[in-house]
């Protein structure tokens, strides 16, 4: 029996049109254009903000792009999955309502909540459900509104973040392309480093919690800058190694983008020059599970068939990984 390996097809994107400059930020906040490119590497952020939309109207205009874009007909997507940290609800899932959006008549849908790593373990999710031999059309989507945990008023991590959303198609193959290899990682070291103190069912929703602006992220960002930096480095180095790539025979890495440095230092470790590294943190900073998919959309029209491309990221928990893409077709006939 032929082996099946589970391809990218496509991928569609959506960022809001409403631009956040670094000049407005500091009108907001002691900082200036200067310390902000300096230290993260964000010039602006699109940020969604009409009333009463959330992650799943942009989950839902990336998708919709997406199967215009690889002809799908909605009958034949058999699941969908999201990666998201700002739901639109606590329940139902974002995925439900975005199958309800979108007319999938068809699909099971779920939620995968694994922080700004979401969409690394969302490729390895939806290849193994492709593996199995009984799903043929996956839709899988990396989307945060983090404009809606920021807190304005914080210097340090206001600057960062941005909101946005991408979608892949992942389809089974006989060919060797595809997501070939993948090193995942998950401790609980990372909870007092980064997290949202209330909201969920061990701090749940008070007078004090929203007076005490216990709803906003909080990140150490010195700590988790130090964390990032190894543990990228290392998982990235090490799937390279595990699959016999070399900076000759990388072609592209698609870094998690929460900071330029350590993106640059990722590719430092993997002796890889900065033209092989796909970066767009300065037009939409971290969109934290949007970011992967975001860059390959962005960037779709450079990509060939037959590219070796690593994916690494690195977000709370602490979560962190690597996955190794052969890709599956020539960019610039699709995008």
């Amino acid at each position: 029996m032929e082996k099946i390996n589970a391809v990218i097809t496509g991928v569609g994107g959506y960022v809001p049109d409403y631009i956040l400059t670094n000049d407005e930020i500091s009108k907001m906040v002691d900082t200036n254009d200067e310390w902000i490119m300096t230290r993260i590497g964000v010039k602006e952020r699109h940020i969604l903000n009409e009333e009463g939309l959330g992650s799943s109207y942009m989950a839902r205009k990336a998708a919709k792009q997406l199967m215009k874009k690889t002809g799908a007909n909605p009958d034949d997507i058999d699941l969908v999955v999201v990666a998201t940290t700002t739901p639109d609800y606590h329940f139902p899932s974002t995925a439900s309502i975005l199958c309800d959006k979108l007319g999938l008549k068809n699909a099971f849908a779920f939620d995968l909540q694994a922080a700004c790593s979401g969409f690394l373990f969302l490729m390895e999710t939806a290849a193994n459900f492709i593996r199995s031999g009984r799903y043929k059309k996956i839709i899988i989507v990396g989307a945060d509104k983090m404009s809606s945990m920021v807190n304005y008023t914080d210097r340090a991590t206001c600057p960062i973040f941005g909101d946005g959303a991408a979608a892949f198609m992942v389809e089974p193959t006989t060919e060797d392309y595809g997501i070939m290899d993948s090193i995942l990682r998950t401790d609980g070291k990372g909870l007092p480093f980064l997290h949202m103190k209330a909201g969920g069912s061990v701090c749940p929703p008070s007078y004090f919690t929203v007076d005490n602006k216990m709803h906003y992220l909080h990140q150490e960002g010195r700590t988790v800058f130090k964390y990032a930096v190894s543990s990228m480095s290392d998982v990235s180095a090490a799937i390279a190694e595990k699959n016999g790539l070399t900076r000759d025979t990388i072609d592209w890495i698609v870094p998690h983008q929460a900071n330029v440095r350590i993106i640059e230092a990722v590719a430092h470790r993997l002796e890889v020059p900065m033209d092989k590294v796909l970066v767009n943190i300065e037009h939409y900073g971290n969109t934290s599970a949007g970011t992967l998919p975001l860059c390959i959309w962005d960037f779709e029209d450079k990509l060939k068939k037959g590219d070796n491309i690593i994916f690494t990221a690195f977000g709370a928990g602490f979560t962190w990984g690597a996955v190794y893409v052969k890709w599956g077709y020539d960019g610039k006939k699709k995008s």
